[in-house]
């Protein structure tokens, strides 16, 4: 009787661990929210000219990406990790046009950058890392 009592426990105390192991895999990461403001206010401190501008907008997606690993979502790229995250953004569309902008900044040499579209993106940027916890 002490042997089954014995594989017994030994049985429960794996099936916790187990549990308990699930649960700690699956609470989401906290931000550091100091880094991500000083980041973030680098940022705006460029938007005074137009390639600051340009600047801006690339580094805020970056940094929305940060977040978005630090947070374990799932991808091998930023449009990945965004379609994981889309149920936790509140401005989803918001969040896609600033990216979708950023890679028309990189990719297309002759986009011009206007100035509502670069506060419009960081709009977007803000908000995604308001909604992950970063700001």
């Amino acid at each position: 009787m002490t042997i089954a009592f014995l594989v017994a426990a030994i049985v429960f105390g794996l099936v916790v661990l187990f549990v308990l192991s699930r649960l700690v895999a699956k609470r989401p990461h906290k931000l550091n929210r100091q880094y991500y403001q000083k980041k973030w206010l680098e940022i705006l401190a460029r938007v005074k000219t137009y390639d600051g501008m340009i600047l801006a907008v690339i580094d805020a997606d970056k940094l929305l990406d940060e977040a978005l690993k630090k947070k374990s979502y799932k991808g091998k790229t930023v449009g990945e990790r965004l379609v994981s995250a889309q149920h936790d953004l509140s401005d989803n569309d918001g969040v896609w046009y600033a990216h979708k902008l950023r890679n028309r900044l990189v990719h297309e040499p002759t986009v011009r950058l206007r100035k509502n579209e670069a506060k419009n993106a960081l709009s977007g940027f803000r908000q995604g890392l308001k909604d992950l916890g970063a700001l």
